[in-house]
């Protein structure tokens, strides 16, 4: 028989020459594993069982080594993939935060999708210089799934906002758009992160244990994990750096046998976040040996550990300091070699799912041209999404700007740059857009004046310091006193909130904030500009909210940017000119001050995110104005009761009564029966519609059963009978959004499995 493989996998082609070789000599059957018509997890137990001891640890860590005498080639499964391909010349979307505004499943999916097309590319071109290498493989450790409950966490930012619900639904589009439709072979792997209930603070991320009630669990942490496994069908999951009740993540019996393999029935394979199975004995002292930890985690269900950063891919020389523990820990009879064969197999199970055992006919994702790299159709949808992203949060009629303007001050040292579009984990495209060169796209016509106004966040520093005097520069004060229209572009960036990091300057603490306010000296730039009295529009870029109470008050207009990717400028610049109608929603609440808000090391949910906190926000989660106006009538719910379990339809009239087309967020929320443990509301359905002016739509809802439960006190999830109130509009019922409600009245009661 003939074996056409990848001319690129040179040990694998060797190999598998002398395989084929021998079997056409000696008319022995080619090996199991090499043999395509048998499913995967047979081949992968095939290939699993002819290692040594030896071989089998080196591939239990994120830099697997080559097996040259079974031709199988190195592999580094650390890839990033957050909003787009960590490599160079790919395209980068908004940072997940905004892509969370959007309220955009379909967009979601479809660039996630793109993600993976981009990433065949890269890992291809990895290949044929020469083997595998970080951040060049086909399965991304992404979406970070994990809840944003407390807006100092520097991380945030990765998230797609603090309710459980959006984020599934989030979810579920990312990892089933990235890993594409074909039942045999996966277009890429998609790994939510991090398993679970990872939130901050960052500095105790390495040690801390955090105890968190079945109900927080159930109600909040798990969900959105469980829609991408159990709906998404995500071929990988990540477990975290932290403890829960007493156990690490990644060798946690309840998060990894009994929820994920039980529960859920996961068929994926897990990797360890980096150096979380180190953690598991020097920082958790969970064991006494790095081998008792190591074994422990494999035992549990953690199949790959990342363990460290230097590519070991190239050859024997990095060492094996990394999988030795693995070998240890078998000699010294604390892991079973059993264990290690259940890793590995879904390991090379995962593997042979990509195609690199096959010939590349076989797979259809193997061909994909070097001209999907950033090409215009994806950098058409980063800049779609990112205009999607846009949250008007004030406006006082001075938005959009009209075209004549003739005199545009701009100030705010971010006005200018590229890298805070970037956010965190992020590629380098091959051109980015700031806002004043979206600005002067936009407005050809005008005279744009810009002054950074504080040497604060300035480009060229790369750890950001405040300067010394907070006074704004006599230059941003005299442009705006000279303008017809003041913009002051201001917030924080990705060096100030942060994954783990040491830098700690006022208000921000090791990645993580101390405070919500706007930093000094930007408060006190807005401030100048805004004593001119000239009209001003506030910019925002961040990536968590910002208490900015004196701005709310004082300027005439608010437009929350976050980190909107290499299309960000031309999208703000658009939504400024009325081109986009804003039409993003808050996937955060806006705190008045870091004063509402509970102790940042607890987990517990108690007056939390906006389904338990009993405070007045800022701003509410589902907040964003629009240029037009929309009305929502003709809601229809059942008239009978329906029974517990049975699931609900409902629908909705929404109506364009402004003189503009414009995108709306139709937001469904449920009002639970008085049962302990209820929230005060919690979001169950949405849809993202876009109307003209005077134009109607008919938006439908079909609420499943377990749309319509909720977790009990105790953690039961239940569908309990009685009165429920629906809200539907463009936002939170009593914001101010235009909204219309109804009830229903369910019989009975049933609960429903984990």
């Amino acid at each position: 028989m003939t074996i056409r493989l990848r001319a690129w996998q040179p040990a694998l082609l060797a190999s598998l020459t002398v395989l084929a070789g021998g079997a056409r000599a000696g008319g022995a059957a080619l090996p199991a594993y090499l043999d395509t018509r048998l499913p995967p997890q047979v081949r992968a137990a095939d290939l699993v069982h002819r290692m040594t001891l030896r071989e089998k640890a080196s591939q239990l860590v994120n830099a697997a080594r080559a097996i040259a005498r079974l031709g199988v080639p190195a592999y580094n499964w650390w890839s990033e993939a957050l909003h787009g391909d960590l490599a160079k010349g790919t395209t980068e979307f908004p940072e997940p935060i905004g892509l969370g505004a959007t309220f955009d499943v379909a967009g979601i999916h479809r660039m996630a999708h793109d993600i993976a097309i981009e990433g065949r590319v890269v890992h291809e071109d990895a290949m044929r210089a020469g083997g595998s290498a970080i951040f060049r493989g086909l399965d991304f450790w992404a979406p970070n799934v994990n809840i944003f409950r407390d807006p100092r966490w520097g991380r945030g930012q990765e998230t797609y906002g603090e309710d459980p619900f959006l984020t599934a639904r989030m979810a579920v589009a990312y990892v089933t758009g990235m890993q594409g439709s074909n039942p045999h072979y996966y277009l890429a792997i998609s790994t939510p992160k991090h398993f679970d209930a990872h939130s901050g603070p960052e500095p105790m991320r390495h040690f801390a244990d955090y105890d968190i009630s079945r109900h927080d669990l159930e109600d909040t942490y798990l969900p959105a994990f469980r829609a991408a496994i159990v709906d998404g069908h995500a071929g990988s999951v990540m477990c975290a750096y932290t403890a829960l009740n007493g156990e690490p993540d990644c060798a946690n019996s309840f998060l990894l046998q009994r929820t994920l393999r039980g529960a859920w029935q996961f068929q994926g394979y897990v990797v360890s976040d980096c150096d979380a199975v180190h953690d598991i004995f020097t920082g958790h002292h969970y064991r006494p040996t790095q081998a008792q930890a190591s074994a422990i985690a494999v035992e549990r269900g953690m199949d790959n550990e990342c363990a460290d950063f230097p590519d070991f891919s190239k050859a024997d020389a990095a060492g094996d300091g990394d999988y030795e523990p693995f070998v240890r820990a078998v000699q010294e009879g604390y892991l079973s070699e059993h264990a290690i064969n259940t890793a590995l197999i879904r390991l090379f199970t995962a593997r042979i799912r990509l195609g690199m055992f096959d010939p590349p006919s076989m797979d259809p994702y193997s061909r994909i041209p070097r001209k999907e790299l950033d090409s215009p159709a994806h950098r058409e949808l980063a800049l779609r999404l990112a205009e999607e992203s846009m949250v008007l949060l004030k406006n006082d009629g001075v938005l959009p700007l009209q075209q004549d303007v003739k005199r545009i001050a701009v100030v705010g040292p971010l006005a200018n740059q590229t890298g805070v579009l970037l956010g965190n984990y992020h590629g380098t495209p091959t051109r980015t857009v700031s806002f004043l060169q979206g600005l002067e796209a936009q407005f050809p016509k005008a005279h744009i004046t810009y002054v950074p106004g504080t040497p604060f966040l300035a480009a060229h520093r790369r750890h950001p310091v405040f300067p010394a005097n907070d006074t704004p520069d006599p230059a941003a004060i005299a442009a705006a006193r000279n303008a017809d229209v003041v913009i002051a572009v201001v917030g924080i960036t990705s060096h100030l909130e942060s994954e783990q990091s040491h830098l700690r300057l006022p208000g921000f603490l090791d990645g993580d904030r101390t405070n919500l306010a706007l930093p000094k000296p930007e408060e006190s730039l807005v401030r100048a500009v805004a004593a001119t009295g000239k009209p001003l529009v506030v910019v925002l870029m961040n990536g968590s909210a910002l208490s900015v109470r004196w701005e709310k008050a004082h300027a005439d207009a608010i437009l929350e940017t976050w980190y909107s990717g290499e299309e960000g400028g031309a999208a703000i610049a658009a939504t400024l000119s009325g081109r986009n109608d804003p039409a993003g929603r808050l996937p955060v609440t806006f705190y008045r001050s870091v004063r509402q808000l509970p102790n940042f090391a607890s987990y517990s949910m108690a007056d939390r995110t906006y389904r338990y906190f009993i405070g007045k926000p800022l701003w509410p989660f589902g907040y964003g104005l629009s240029y037009t106006t929309f009305e929502y009538g003709d809601l229809t719910l059942p008239s009978a009761p329906i029974a517990a379990g049975a699931p609900l339809n409902a629908s909705v009239r929404v109506t364009d009564t402004g003189r503009a087309a414009g995108d709306e967020v139709v937001q469904l929320y449920l009002k639970f029966p008085g049962v302990p443990g209820a929230p005060i509301r919690a979001l169950r359905g949405f849809q993202r519609i876009h109307l003209a002016p005077g134009q109607s739509q008919l938006v439908r809802f079909h609420l499943k059963r377990r749309d319509l439960s909720m977790v009990t006190g105790t953690g039961e999830i239940i569908v309990p009978q009685g009165t429920y109130t629906v809200s539907v509009g463009g936002g939170q019922p009593g914001t101010g959004a235009p909204s219309v409600s109804g009830t229903f009245q369910v019989q009975g009661q049933i609960e429903l499995p984990r």
